[in-house]
Parts: C-alpha cells; sequence; structure tokens
C-alpha cells in the first residue's frame, strides 16, 4: 500500500498561532538567562564574606592617621615605591611544648629570626594603617546614602581592603612572637597557668598592633614590652581575686560527700514516703487499734498541721494505759518494718520473718491460744 504525502496548507490563523508559539519558547528560553545573570550579580559574595561585611560594616573602622594617607599617589609610595620587608618564619614557635619539655634551654637561634628595623615597621604599619584608612573612607560614603548598604562594587573594595589590613596585621604579630615567649619566661608566675600567660600575651601584642602610631618614631618592641607586662599584671590581679573568692580547688572526696549526703536524703524521704503508703493501705495487716496508735502517734492523720501525740494522749483516745500504747506501738512498727524491708529494700529474712508472723497470727486466731512465737513475742513486749 502507498503511502501518499501531501503538504497541509496552513490557514492564516493557524500560521498566527505558530508564529506566537514561536516567540513564547523563544521568550522562555531569554527569561531564565536574564535572571540567571541577575542572580550571579547578586551570588557575587559567599555566605561567609557577606558576615564578614556585616562585622566590618557593624562599626566604625579606627585606623591611626598618617599625613601621607592624603598625599596624591599615596598608594604607589605606600605599597609599590618600598623596599621588602622579610616575612618570619613560625615554625620554631611551640611554647607550650617547649616549656613542658625537658630541653628547656632551646632558643628560637635554630630557625631563621627576623628583627625588624625602625624603617621597616614604619613600612609595615603605613601600610596596615592604610588599608584600615581606606575601609573608613568607604565607610563614610556607604553611610551617607539613603539605603546606608553597600553597592556590589563598595563590598568588593571593602573585603579587598580587609583582607591586606588582616595579613599586614597578621605578619607584624608573628613576627614579635619571640618577644612574648621571652617576657612570658622572664615573668614566670606561679599561680598562673604557662599556657594562659603566653595567650594573654599574645593578645596584648595583637591589641598593640593596632593601637601603635609609627609616626613618634619609636621601636614597636618597646610599645608592646610595656602593653604586654600590663596584661600579665592584669592576669595575675584576676586570679589573685579569684583565689580570695574561691580558696580551695576542686575536690572530689568533698564532691563524693556531697553526693552521697543527697543520696541519702533522697532515701529517706522515699522510705518516709512507703511508709506512709503501708500504713494508709494496711500492707502490713495492721489492726484497727495499732493503725489509730500510729496514725496519732506520727501524726499521719492530721499530716504536718499538727504536733504528733504523746502516748498519754494517745491512751485516753483509745482507754489504756500509755505503756499497753507503747506495747501496741512496738508491735506494729515491728510489722511495718519488716513490710518496709521485704517489699521496698529487697530483704528476703525480713519477707520470711512477716509470713512467719502472719502465719503464727493466723493460727492463733483459729485457736483461741497464741502459738509459742507469738507468746514469746508478746512476752517480750511485755517486759519492754
Amino acid at each position: 500500500m502507498r503511502q501518499i504525502m501531501t503538504k497541509r496548507t496552513l490557514s492564516p490563523l493557524d500560521q498566527v498561532r505558530r508564529r506566537s508559539r514561536v516567540g513564547l519558547g523563544a521568550e522562555a528560553v531569554e527569561k531564565p538567562a536574564r535572571a540567571s545573570a541577575r542572580a550571579g550579580v547578586r551570588r557575587r559574595l559567599s555566605a561567609e564574606d557577606e558576615k564578614l561585611l556585616q562585622q566590618i560594616m557593624a562599626q566604625e573602622q579606627d585606623f591611626i592617621p598618617s599625613p601621607a594617607f592624603e598625599e596624591e599617589d599615596a598608594y604607589r609610595k605606600i605599597y609599590v615605591d618600598v623596599p621588602d620587608v622579610p616575612k618570619p618564619d613560625t615554625t620554631w614557635y611551640h611554647p607550650v611544648m617547649d616549656d613542658l619539655s625537658s630541653r628547656g634551654n632551646r632558643t628560637v637561634k635554630s630557625a631563621q629570626q627576623v628583627i625588624l628595623t625602625g624603617a621597616q615597621e614604619k613600612i609595615l604599619f603605613h601600610q596596615f594603617n592604610f588599608a584600615r584608612f581606606q575601609i573608613n573612607k568607604i565607610q563614610q560614603d556607604v553611610w551617607k546614602t539613603e539605603s546606608r548598604v553597600p553597592s556590589p562594587d563598595h563590598s568588593a573594595e571593602i573585603l579587598k581592603w580587609h583582607r591586606l589590613a588582616d595579613r599586614i596585621r597578621e605578619q607584624i604579630a608573628e613576627t614579635n612572637l619571640a618577644l612574648v615567649l621571652a617576657m612570658a619566661k622572664r615573668t614566670r608566675m606561679s599561680e598562673v597557668d604557662f599556657a594562659d600567660l603566653v595567650s594573654e600575651g599574645n593578645m596584648a601584642l595583637l591589641r598593640a598592633v593596632d593601637k601603635f602610631d609609627a609616626g613618634r618614631g619609636y621601636k614597636f618592641s618597646t610599645y608592646a614590652c610595656r602593653a604586654i607586662l600590663k596584661a600579665f599584671s592584669r592576669q595575675g590581679m584576676k586570679l589573685s581575686k579569684y583565689r580570695q573568692r574561691f580558696p580551695t580547688d576542686f575536690d572530689p572526696k568533698l564532691e563524693k560527700s556531697n553526693f552521697l549526703e543527697v543520696k541519702r536524703s533522697t532515701f529517706e524521704k522515699d522510705a518516709a514516703e512507703e511508709v506512709r503508703r503501708i500504713v494508709f493501705e494496711n500492707r502490713a495487716d495492721l489492726s484497727d487499734v495499732e493503725r489509730t496508735v500510729i496514725e496519732h502517734r506520727f501524726g499521719l492523720e492530721s499530716g504536718e498541721l499538727d504536733k504528733p501525740m504523746t502516748l498519754e494522749q494517745v491512751g485516753q483516745i483509745i482507754g489504756v494505759t500509755k505503756e499497753r500504747v507503747r506495747q501496741i506501738q512496738n508491735k506494729a512498727m515491728e510489722k511495718i518494718r519488716l513490710q518496709l524491708e521485704a517489699h521496698f529494700l529487697g530483704n528476703k529474712e525480713a519477707l520470711e520473718q512477716q509470713e512467719a508472723m502472719e502465719a503464727s497470727e493466723h493460727a492463733a486466731a483459729m485457736g483461741d491460744r497464741p502459738s509459742p512465737d507469738v507468746a514469746k513475742f508478746l512476752e517480750s513486749l511485755s517486759l519492754n
């Protein structure tokens, strides 16, 4: 069977519909492309950079001013037309390990030690403060706008200058690490841990880098030494105040004693509550007289509102002497003790004694004559 291929003739209406569908398809392809391009512009900063930018813009950037920052072509004079400053080697720096090691005479001479001249320090501090000056300048421009939000270009500039300042600050601090270590070993405090002393000295060194003015002509080590010594003194005073407030260290024995006290107190409360339930639910098979005596003698009936009654007062209620009340009380307490030890403390001997006592009482109740055990028990009560 032959297939005849014929070309279909489209009407003017079909041609218009086809053109509209083609146009919509092209627009659908073009819109995501434009949206992705805009999103790419918005997503130039990572989440970490966004967080860092917010921290920088949260407060005004401080810096040490210098007339060189306002000069024409200041960037070239500060960063380009200057000699290179040697960078330190910090592979030797293990202060805590050196302190614990038996080789206490180890020095930094085993590695390449960098000692900067006054001119080299001035170069680094000018570069460091010029970067912070640029951040402050951009902040002022941004805060003058209505939105007070940095543009993408401003954001990139702020982050660039901040990373540069942070890198130079780290270089200055690493160059002077030996200063902190030497002063920590010289001003050794018996009550201050050596690692805490070095850590406090490093923080003081970083603060000194932020505050030092190289334009005054002094060496940075002179300024940093005083800052580190002040930090050591503050650390010692802080520890001294702590010792006055807490004169003893942690003692495991005292902690264990306290634990036993708490456990004993909790056990006593639980046992007292169990005795109360034994009496109210009559688990010890107490007689009516015995329950009356126990409830009035220990205030179980009135709770904690009234004081417990004396033997004489209870005897007046049930019509017996106070000595007989004592005997009834002792017998009832023996039943409660056996019930408590048998079912609350898990004492098997107490359980056997309880069962024997119940059997004896049952046998005595069936015959009008008490069993030998009960007779002996009553005899002991009468002797008491």
